[in-house]
């Protein structure tokens, strides 16, 4: 489990392919105190450590992975949000973030004002993915409020520190970043598909 708040960018460093799988290794100044086996968040993916060395560490994404993220587009030198999972006893400063990307979306505009930007995105809607203006949304790891919601589009306004310290800094129009819903937002759509034919009947 992960808040969205991120800790370090990261840069890939080296890709290499086996079979259906990819083994991606990140330098970073938090990869020194990683540990085999350790889960972390790689732009709002949750993926295990399996090799770690002083400025760097490697992990490896499966073909689901691969299918439901941008993980697949990585190249060499990419920037990476990374998030280490949250302490219990920790603040919930962003939102709860399972590290299980739903699905990717298209950024389609990015607007500068006055200091801040705003993101505007687009998403497929063929899953019942649900969005609700001011609640919260996941873009590469990133915990956001929602803005401007209609049906499968979206905005979020970005802070100069945010800008500045994830990867949001290199968006442009057409960039493609993985999108964890609100998981509360999740049941509560599964469960409502579920019953409401009973309800009806």
């Amino acid at each position: 489990m992960f808040t969205g708040i991120i800790e370090s960018k990261g840069r890939v460093s080296e890709i290499v392919r086996e079979g259906d799988n990819i083994h991606f290794t990140v330098e970073s100044d938090i990869s020194q105190e990683l540990k085999i086996d350790q889960s972390v968040s790689h732009n709002g993916v949750c993926l295990t450590v399996v090799k770690q060395e002083d400025k760097s560490h490697t992990v490896t994404a499966i073909l689901e992975t691969l299918l439901k993220s941008n993980l697949g587009d990585w190249k060499v030198d990419d920037s990476v949000n990374l998030e280490r999972a949250m302490k219990p006893d920790a603040r919930l400063d962003g939102h709860f973030v399972q590290g299980h990307v739903d699905r990717t979306a298209t950024c389609t505009d990015v607007r500068e004002a006055d200091g801040s930007w705003y993101f505007s995105f687009e998403f497929d809607p063929s899953e019942q993915n649900v969005l609700i203006e001011k609640g919260s949304i996941c873009i590469n790891g990133v915990s956001l409020t929602l803005v401007d919601v209609k049906d499968n589009k979206f905005s979020v306004a970005i802070i100069p520190y945010t800008y500045e310290h994830t990867n949001f800094k290199q968006f442009k129009k057409g960039t493609i970043v993985n999108l964890e819903f609100d998981v509360i937002g999740k049941y509560i759509s599964t469960l409502f598909l579920k019953y409401l034919p009973q309800l009806q009947g």
